[in-house]
């Protein structure tokens, strides 16, 4: 299968789980000089990041992912692993007196959440160039550095290399103006329900006029499964029944490896969508971003048990 160029992010989660309620230890009139420290007796460390788990995924499914993203100075856990996986990792580019992007997160007994979130690395993507990288046959811009997004995307445009523009959590970062820009230069737009509706805004196209510029523009509704808007049609994509609830962080980056591998394999939007939506259900059924494991003759038998036909 072609190589797919993937850039965002790479970064550790360090989750950990407080066994009380934040409310019983943060008092409303005090929150002016809040100084509190919670007891965390259970605390995993996940590889994670968009470009990561995107690279992931697409492995599983068989394809050849070229993760580009900047970390840093400790990496080499996450590098062992990904060398392990056999993802080659060349345009990985380490800032030294830097850390890897990482996500601190502690969940109290309501499911309530407090993160830290430090960029490190990340915010230095616009290191890494586009051009620099031969026999991608399609590209991804995930969630990564400002700077970064817009340069990688402009890379993508001048090579004339397809590529999808998924701004997730990087919402924020852009004007009306530069997301008029990425997506008149993308060949696909990826969102989940509550983005489209912010890119709209921001952007003042409606969902049909984003459509009619892109291949096609996917929406994802949670359980609720997605629709592609493609050549005019939309798509309505079922969702798939995951086998167990666990962990949902991860499903969008998993879905889009989907989206890449049935667009590199030349299925039809239908049949695209339905892959991309197993692949966040078969995430979903694990904890963490990278825990789940099948094979793609695996992957294939659980799509026809699924979806009642053949993965073409």
């Amino acid at each position: 299968m072609p190589a797919a160029l993937i850039c965002g992010s790479m970064a550790y989660d360090t989750i950990m789980v407080f066994e009380d309620r934040f409310r019983n230890h943060i008092l409303p009139d005090k929150v002016h000089m809040l100084n509190v420290s919670f007891l965390v007796p259970q605390m995993r460390r996940e590889f994670g990041g968009c470009a990561g788990n995107i690279a992931y995924n697409l492995k599983l499914l068989g394809g050849e992912p070229i993760p580009m993203a900047t970390v840093g100075q400790d990496f080499a856990p996450y590098r062992e692993w990904f060398d392990e996986l056999g993802i080659r990792l060349d345009q990985v580019r380490e800032v030294p007196g830097t850390f890897t992007a990482q996500a601190f997160i502690t969940t109290d007994q309501d499911n309530n959440q407090i993160t830290a979130f430090h960029p490190g690395a990340m915010q230095q993507s616009q290191l890494n160039r586009v051009a620099d990288v031969a026999g991608a046959a399609i590209g991804i811009v995930a969630p990564d550095g400002r700077d970064g997004m817009l340069q990688h995307a402009a890379g993508f445009a001048a090579r004339g290399i397809p590529f999808i523009f998924d701004p997730g959590q990087a919402m924020p970062l852009f004007s009306g103006e530069e997301f008029r820009a990425f997506i008149e230069q993308a060949d696909y737009v990826a969102v989940n329900s509550y983005e489209a509706s912010l890119l709209s805004e921001r952007t003042g196209w409606s969902e049909a006029e984003i459509a009619g510029k892109v291949k096609a523009y996917v929406v994802t509704h949670g359980a609720e499964g997605s629709v592609i808007h493609a050549e005019g049609t939309a798509h309505a994509i079922p969702a798939a029944k995951p086998r167990d609830v666990v962990d949902p962080t991860g499903c969008g980056d998993a879905y889009r490896a989907g989206l890449i591998f049935g667009i590199l394999r030349g299925f039809d939007w239908p049949m695209i969508g339905r892959v991309a939506s197993l692949m966040g259900a078969l995430k979903i059924a694990h904890p963490g971003t990278q825990h789940q494991r099948f094979t793609l003759d695996e992957f294939r038998d659980e799509y026809e048990m699924q979806f009642g036909h053949a993965l073409g």
